[in-house]
């Protein structure tokens, strides 16, 4: 019996043209094992919405076809159902597809993929109710994403440009980290990044060992370098070392409660959400089905 396969395209994400991409499906995708469709987004939302539609429609496959706030805009609708999340990834960051190590090529991602994948379960996480995917951060990091989601321009310079102009200005916040209801400690960081997953995207990794089905968050403790250093700590974020730094500390939990000194802005997924001074985080254990090529 066929599978049914709703392809969820972002015209607008990246940089890459979509018109082409119906073409390539069907020249490209086996239609011995999919029934198939293709739906574009019109306006902010309508991703979840299709997302949500699928999933009452008994859908199989909704395959997110644009960049990390298209792909975790869907995917927080199919956590806890059967229904997979497949990827294709179309964005400047890719930060999950690099994560599951899924081809960015359009061609390859829909042959090793969707043709020849199988179906595996991943932990999700919530923060103050919120789901994400990948990562959800306070502090610095939510300053960026603000920035970056406001800024018309898209890609690793204009991320970069962002940075370089709010750094030196930025003045970190006290915090109470409380962890399994367990161990309590205090701390004034640059940012706090909860991580499933191990990068930001543009293979910018906060927590390289971070796992998407280890049943843990990673909690990545990130005290602010001067400026001279920056440089140094930035390359190891990018060559995967940054856990090796005197500038982070990692704690693997299932839950924490953080209290800031007020209310402020969290990034959760990429996302820019209003929260209150009292957060939890915690993480939710195989409750994503995710399609993943072979050779995972």
């Amino acid at each position: 019996m066929k599978k049914k396969i709703h392809f969820i395209v972002n015209p607008i994400s990246g940089r890459h043209n979509k018109e082409t991409f119906p073409d390539k499906v069907s020249k490209l995708i086996n239609k011995e094992l999919f029934d198939y469709y293709i739906t574009y987004t019109e306006h902010p939302g309508h991703g979840e919405e299709l997302a949500k539609k699928s999933v009452s429609d008994g859908i199989d496959i909704v395959a997110a076809v644009g960049g990390d706030g298209t792909i975790n805009e869907i995917a927080r609708c199919l956590i806890d159902t059967e229904v997979a999340l497949g990827i294709i990834p179309f964005g400047s960051g890719n930060g999950l597809a690099h994560h599951l190590r899924l081809p960015l090529n359009i061609e390859k991602a829909i042959k090793e993929v969707i043709n020849n994948g199988f179906v595996t379960k991943i932990d999700t996480a919530t923060i103050n109710g919120n789901s994400f995917v990948s990562i959800a951060g306070i502090g610095f990091d939510a300053l960026i994403a603000d920035s970056f989601a406001k800024d018309p321009n898209r890609g690793l310079k204009t991320y970069l440009k962002i940075i370089t102009e709010e750094y030196p200005y930025f003045e970190p916040e006290h915090y109470k980290l409380t962890f399994d209801d367990d161990i309590t400690i205090e701390c004034t960081p640059l940012f706090i990044s909860f991580a499933n997953a191990n990068q930001f995207g543009f293979n910018a990794a906060v927590s390289p060992k971070a796992s998407l089905n280890d049943g843990f968050l990673d909690v990545c403790v990130f005290r602010k370098p001067y400026l001279i250093e920056v440089p140094f700590v930035a390359g190891m974020m990018m060559t995967q070392m940054i856990d090796k730094s005197n500038h982070v500390d990692i704690y693997k939990v299932k839950k924490i409660n953080v209290i800031r000194e007020k209310n402020g802005i969290a990034n959760v997924d990429g996302e820019v959400v209003e929260m209150e001074k009292d957060i939890e985080v915690k993480i939710k254990e195989l409750s994503l089905n995710v399609l993943i090529p072979r050779i995972f």
